[in-house]
């Protein structure tokens, strides 16, 4: 998730008890993109995990049998990039309620960016535009604030949509801050930085809280060596 920084990467790889987890690759908000695609297999390769990708923008790697493969998986990485493009190419394929089946079988979710937005309820998009709101799979009843103390305008945009009603309640993430949840409730916050932070934000009358959530920094253990 994170070049030269693999802590985040080991952590979910480390929630499979399989040996050498099935890891499943969903470049949709980036279209595909081809350098997405071999930066993925580069650094899953060596023996760590079997790793696979899905591209619906791809004629050879088309949807067929796409539920099949998703619920043989292990875990199910989504890159980021455009959510809206993200959203709508899954809806277009019938990705989305693939994607519900295998989150209901017990196959973990993960994903950056784009591929952590799309599991809520609702949150903000800004890839192309001012930031406006999203309907998101809803897999989680929150909404998701990500990149949220390295873009200057997200922080405000999220509080005044929370302020407006645009938003329900959620959590926002700043880059290094990973929000991990046993179905619908969060279970812990780790972070691959220090500085990271996560926090639970919510109105209260017209002012919005933000409650910066207790959070592992996952260097203080031996990670996972990701090249065998």
């Amino acid at each position: 998730m994170e070049p030269g920084n693999p802590l985040l990467d080991s952590y979910v790889l480390g929630l499979c008890r399989r040996k050498r987890p099935r890891v499943c690759f969903i470049p949709s908000a980036s279209g595909d993109a081809d350098h997405y695609v071999v930066r993925f297999y580069r650094h899953f390769h060596g023996g760590i995990c079997e790793p696979s990708h899905i591209s619906l923008f791809r004629r050879d790697c088309g949807p067929g049998k796409v539920r099949e493969h998703l619920l043989a998986q292990d875990i199910i990485y989504v890159g980021g990039g455009s959510i809206l493009s993200l959203l709508g190419v899954w809806r277009a394929h019938g990705i989305d309620a693939d994607l519900f089946a295998a989150w209901r079988a017990g196959v973990v979710m993960c994903g950056v960016s784009a591929g952590s937005l799309c599991w809520f309820a609702s949150g903000l998009t800004a890839y192309h535009h001012d930031a406006r709101p999203y309907r998101g799979l809803g897999f989680l009843p929150y909404s998701n604030a990500v990149h949220y103390e390295e873009e200057s305008s997200r922080r405000p945009a999220y509080q005044a949509a929370l302020l407006d009603g645009s938003l329900p309640a959620g959590y926002a993430a700043s880059d290094g801050a990973a929000l991990h949840f046993v179905g619908t409730d969060l279970h812990r916050v780790v972070l691959s930085r220090r500085e990271a932070r996560a926090y639970r934000v919510e109105t209260v009358g017209d002012e919005v809280v933000e409650l910066p959530l207790e959070a592992t920094y996952l260097g203080d253990r031996p990670p996972i060596a990701l090249v065998a």
